[in-house]
């Protein structure tokens, strides 16, 4: 059992406080209140964050994306978050939880006095409704775009509308009598508590969804409904209060919060997708923070007196293949493209300085990691070769890549694509470029449909277990990558079951060396992210999973 102080968001930052900002920022007269709390010099009630951009939705179960989960991580909260500033586990909602020794079942403990923002109360039967609920997904709601966490987690739901998904690993739950909640599960899952540390897996009061047509019962696009847009409810320090679309999403402290309150009154997200007009808010003091850094503008920023925090990395840059196109299909075209990468270019062109290349599909601090993978230098005459071999010496691909985002995997999208591009071309495979808006186009052509060929994308990691990353990839035929390797999603989700670290660490070296053997896709970099602030922020602890919650941030002028 374990047993820890009651929250993260009350622990104190002490222990970090060489990371903590300290400082101010001149803001948006119309954003600012100049009274109420904050250390030192005249405290502004406000926090402004810059974001690349909107949301893919208010309701976290229905997103995958780290700029949405930067949102629901200020409205929700789940049973089960991270310590602050690390990937250690520690109590959310829930205040203790015990295993059962078969790993079929776990049993939480719940924090009392707990209130939703619409004033519902917080319960064993609240957890309940919340599992319930995600099992019961329908229709277009199971979607890869739609329920990507809890299909990669859970694996298949009461009914199957797709033939990819298989038997569920959640087997009901029950509001026991003691005020605890019991979830049971089909088969052990090694990695059960700290997936529930998730963004996808928040606690929300479920009578908000149902009035807000939340479940996508009329067959539309639950990501549109009015709760989504307009009314999510959860627990957390801070409550929803408006989204203007493509401009801002802004929130209000959470005066009933159970936990340590707010200390600023408002907080407001701006839209601003283009990293050097996020640069430029910063230093005219229109935002008081913003994510994704872009490397050149690390040194301008610290020259200018603004304080720059590195997040520890803990994602994967990776260019995918969808071997749904036929060529694709071929391994020794997939060999070939990446013989024709130079992964140390593209890192020197477009990714932050430190940023070592990746040689598979999880960062080095990660269990299971193999030091031994089989890898792929940069070769363009071996590429050549694999190319004439497989009759494709005049190989057409088109390129998928994202505008309008910066991610920490991806500072800049259209810098990598620049400097991959010449390098595909020089083997003689020609290339067209297809560009779509992240946001609400990117991840729908990727996640959701075949029609793609190459494509940027990544993954920053959402806790520390080896099925976050490699399994969370390829545990499943999925749209994205286009295969089916049933030996690969049988040794994925053996390895998910397995109950010690030493077996983790066998079974997932072997596995990545699966992986990097089908190539499915090429591994480039774990970049290192970067944070800017203003002066005076203080209270702003990096983490490497982006779990980062604002009720202890504050912004005063010194």
């Amino acid at each position: 059992m374990l047993e820890q102080s009651p929250t993260r968001r009350t622990f104190t930052l002490s222990t970090l406080a060489a990371a903590s900002l300290v400082g101010v920022s001149g803001c948006v007269a119309s954003e600012r209140d100049e009274q109420g709390g904050g250390g030192g010099g005249s405290a502004a009630d406000t926090f402004v964050f810059g974001q690349s951009s909107d949301p893919d939705s208010l309701d976290p179960a229905l997103a995958s994306d780290g700029e949405t989960f930067r949102i629901s991580r200020q409205i929700f909260e789940g049973l089960i978050s991270n310590a602050s500033g690390s990937t250690d586990l520690a109590p959310s909602l829930a205040t203790e939880w015990t295993a059962a020794p078969d790993g079929l079942s776990y049993t939480f403990t719940l924090q009392e006095g707990v209130t939703f923002h619409n004033g519902e109360p917080f319960d064993a039967a609240a957890v309940v409704a919340n599992f319930e609920r995600w099992f019961n997904f329908r229709g277009v709601v199971q979607g890869e775009n739609l329920a990507y966490y809890y299909r990669s987690i859970f694996r298949g739901f009461a009914v199957n509308d797709d033939d990819a998904l298989g038997e569920p690993l959640y087997a009901g739950s029950t509001a026991n009598p003691d005020g605890t909640v019991t979830v049971n599960l089909t088969r052990p899952f090694a990695g059960f508590l700290a997936s529930l540390t998730l963004p996808a897996f928040s606690m929300q009061e479920t009578k908000a969804i149902e009035e807000g047509n939340g479940n996508g019962a009329d067959g539309a696009d639950p990501r549109q409904n009015a709760y989504a847009t307009t009314n999510p409810v959860g627990t957390g320090p801070f409550k929803f209060d408006e989204w203007q679309r493509g401009q801002q999403v802004r929130l209000v402290r959470n005066d009933d919060y159970w936990g340590e309150k707010a200390k600023v009154a408002t907080a407001v997200i701006r839209i601003i997708d283009d990293g050097t007009a996020r640069r430029q808010a910063l230093e005219n003091g229109d935002i008081d923070g913003y994510d994704l850094v872009a490397p050149n503008d690390v040194a301008t920023l610290k020259n200018g007196g603004f304080q720059v925090l590195e997040r520890p990395a803990f994602n994967i840059l990776y260019i995918g293949m969808n071997q749904a196109q036929p060529a694709l299909a071929d391994p020794r075209v997939r060999q070939a493209i990446a013989h024709a990468i130079d992964k140390n270019a593209v890192i020197s062109n477009s990714l932050p300085e430190g940023t070592q290349p990746a040689t598979q599909f999880m960062p080095s601090n990660v269990v299971g990691y193999n030091d031994a993978v089989t890898t792929y230098d940069h070769d363009p005459d071996r590429a050549r070769q694999l190319l004439s071999e497989a009759g494709q010496s005049n190989l057409q691909l088109t390129f998928n890549w994202p505008t309008g985002v910066s991610r920490p995997y991806m500072p800049s999208p259209e810098d990598i694509y620049n400097s991959v591009r010449p390098q595909l071309e020089a083997v003689g495979i020609t290339v067209t470029p297809v560009s779509e808006q992240w946001s609400p186009n990117y991840l729908d052509t990727v996640q959701g449909t075949t029609d793609h060929g190459i494509h940027l994308l990544g993954w920053t990691g959402d806790y520390n277990d080896p099925d976050n990353f490699v399994g969370v990839f390829f545990g499943a035929a999925t749209n994205e990558w286009g295969f089916t390797d049933q030996g690969l999603f049988d040794a994925l989700a053996a390895a998910r079951e397995v109950t010690s670290q030493a077996e983790q660490v066998s079974a997932y070296q072997a596995i990545n060396e699966q992986i990097m053997q089908l190539l499915p896709g090429i591994p480039v970099a774990s970049p290192v992210p970067s944070l800017g602030f203003a002066a005076g922020v203080k209270g702003y602890v990096p983490s490497p999973t982006q779990d980062e919650v604002w009720n202890t941030v504050t912004v005063s002028d010194e």
